[in-house]
């Protein structure tokens, strides 16, 4: 039953982190008309809310403007913001940066899952819509790609929902409420909430709809979610795949449809194909002889259709991913992806842009891709959270092997002055905490489950370790067995060693490597952080790489980090210049500390991505 109206209490009670919400599914692309299909761009049953809301900012929750939410508020008493984008580098609120304690230490005395009531900037949202003509009279929903960090949604004055999460999508059905005219849609976005002690991530502080928001209608028989893993037997020749779709609005009337499968090689050629009736939760598994697998030097994509039909062979819908075959796998304790070793030449990329944060644009991910293959970097680790999804098809398509990593940091609960002090760590093994990380887990495979980038699953970032942690790793080996689960953090308690597949430290000198290496070790090794490339630094990375070729179980590591995390801002002169933590007049503070990368913020490329080329270069010349 959905709950009818909000309540404030959601805010700290981390048993509460969604209401009324979709569960999560995958992010194909589905078409009423198969010649509609253009994949990557918009489709016909989707409409943009992107570009200008109404807008204005509140110190909390409780000061927010009465009624806002309801339509006939005066509009013309708010201001304006670009959605997507944040609300502190659009001139409301402070930019903050600090990196493992929480934005309010030291202003105030708060312990989990407790905020504060007095400060805790909402940004009351408002756009006006009239519905798309190709979205009218079918079941519609609301989805918002990234909100940071819980917020209120209400459509025409009626409650519609809540949900937390910044960084993996909240979804709600609007068709009961949607007018035939003009449409008030409402949202308020909370800076902070008991989320907030799970995403104590090393950056900028935002809060806002930093992703797109968009609005999508799904025909009468609608493939909702479907799951594909396509891998290959054992000569390393021959692809297996099983598919499985989940189908909605057939209501017993499953002898009255049909579902169709075929699958297409890159030039367009049908190497599969199968049809039967369709009913609500569908399975096929089949074998394409001499398939082309997909690697990072050789991303060959399948372009697989799931289309429904009624008895008149009228299509209902289409439903379109681009799929790969590969196999990776733990092989003697090595890491193989296609049958043989792979080194992970990785960096770590927050997704950033000197002007608008974490609001990137495609033209910044598709620079990113074009730097990562021109400097010999095979891999990237999505620190320390899900990405935009376009990020993922474009890793599908141009070869970049991902660890996707779950939203979750608790760094400031158990790291202390640095020193390791685990009293409060959130989430630990408290019950309370389980289902909100879970959820986390949950919501990031379900989105990302079918893109071939992605090789290992990581249950989150420098959040010490417990149960709940150790759920998240059985929830996705439960549900996959095409990849492996990955989570630093059993470093510093070794009673949960079973969390992750492979060892993996961060900053460990060359030595303790190469000590862990000649002590016959169970896991491989990997460096999920090294080399920290801040300032005049990767000096010495040679001390790394070199371990390469003198031990198998060496299997690379993940430069933190990409991009300087620094903010265009003018000066007292009127210039324009980077800044940094502090230049903000924020405290807490971690300063400069944020520049880190081997790249630019304004994405010029230092001179330290030229030591890093030379010693990720796949071929040495002897």
């Amino acid at each position: 039953m959905k709950e009818k109206s909000p309540n404030l209490k959601w805010l700290e009670n981390p048993k509460v982190f969604e209401v009324n919400r979709e569960p999560a599914h995958s992010s194909h692309f589905f078409y009423e008309r198969e010649e509609d299909e253009i994949l990557g761009a918009d489709m016909p049953l989707k409409q943009s809310l992107n570009g200008e809301w109404r807008f204005m900012l509140a110190s909390s929750p409780a000061r927010c403007p009465e009624h806002f939410y309801m339509p006939g508020y005066d509009l013309d008493t708010m201001g304006v913001i670009q959605v997507p984008g944040h609300i502190q580098t659009q001139g409301y609120d402070r930019c903050q940066y600090v990196n493992t304690m929480y934005p309010w230490d030291g202003r105030e005395e708060l312990r989990p899952p407790h905020i504060s009531s007095e400060d805790n900037p909402t940004g009351c949202y408002v756009k006006e819509f009239f519905l798309n003509e190709t979205l009218r009279g079918k079941r519609t929903f609301i989805s918002f790609q990234g909100v940071e960090t819980a917020f209120y949604v209400w459509l025409n004055g009626e409650f519609i929902g809540y949900g937390e999460d910044s960084f993996t999508p909240s979804e709600f059905e609007l068709t009961d409420v949607l007018c035939e005219g003009r449409n008030y849609l409402a949202v308020a976005v909370c800076k902070r909430s008991s989320a907030s002690w799970l995403e104590d991530q090393d950056f900028w502080r935002f809060s806002g709809i930093f992703r797109e928001v968009y609005l999508y209608a799904v025909p009468r028989i609608h493939v909702r979610d479907m799951y594909w893993n396509g891998s290959l037997d054992d000569t390393y020749t021959d692809g297996i795949f099983s598919l499985r779709a989940e189908l909605e609005g057939l209501s017993g009337n499953n002898g009255e449809y049909c579902a169709e499968v075929t699958l297409k090689d890159p030039e367009g050629n049908c190497v599969y194909t199968e049809k039967r009736e369709a009913s609500d939760l569908m399975a096929w598994q089949g074998g394409i002889p001499a398939v082309r697998a997909w690697s990072g030097e050789m991303p060959v994509l399948y372009r697989l259709c799931i289309r429904i039909t009624d008895k008149e062979e009228k299509l209902i819908e289409c439903a379109i991913e681009k799929v790969g075959f590969r196999r990776f796998e733990m092989k003697d304790g090595i890491m193989c992806l296609n049958g043989k070793r792979i080194v992970f030449r990785g960096v770590n990329r927050h997704e950033f842009n000197v002007r608008r944060g974490r609001a990137v644009t495609e033209e910044d991910m598709l620079w990113d891709i074009r730097f990562l293959k021109q400097h010999n970097i095979n891999a990237v680790r999505t620190s320390h959270y899900p990405n935009q999804n376009l990020w993922y098809r474009l890793c599908d398509e141009y070869g970049i092997y991902l660890i996707d990593e779950a939203n979750l940091e608790s760094h400031g609960s158990w790291q202390k002055m640095s020193e390791c002090e685990p009293s409060w760590n959130v989430p630990g093994s408290l019950p309370e905490w389980k289902e909100c990380v879970l959820d986390r887990a949950r919501s990031m495979f379900e989105r990302d489950k079918n893109h071939p980038s992605v090789l290992i699953w990581s249950c989150g970032n420098e959040s010490y370790a417990g149960e709940d942690i150790l759920r998240m790793a059985e929830f996705f080996r439960g549900r996959d067995n095409s990849r492996l689960v990955h989570y630093e953090g059993v470093f510093w308690n070794r009673t949960y060693d079973e969390i992750s597949d492979m060892e993996s430290r961060m900053y460990a000198k060359p030595n303790e490597i190469e000590e862990y290496l000649a002590n016959e070790p169970k896991k491989p090794y990997i460096s999920c952080e090294y080399m920290h490339a801040m300032g005049n630094s990767c000096g010495g990375m040679s001390l790394y790489t070199e371990l390469e070729d003198r031990y198998e179980k060496y299997q690379g590591g993940f430069i933190w980090d990409y991009i300087d995390q620094s903010l265009l801002r003018k000066n007292e002169q009127g210039e324009e210049v980077f800044a940094y933590g502090g230049d903000f007049d924020d405290r807490p503070t971690d300063y400069e500390f944020c520049g880190n990368g081997i790249v630019f913020a304004d994405r010029r490329i230092s001179p330290k991505a030229q030591e890093v080329k030379a010693l990720y270069a796949p071929v040495r010349v002897m």
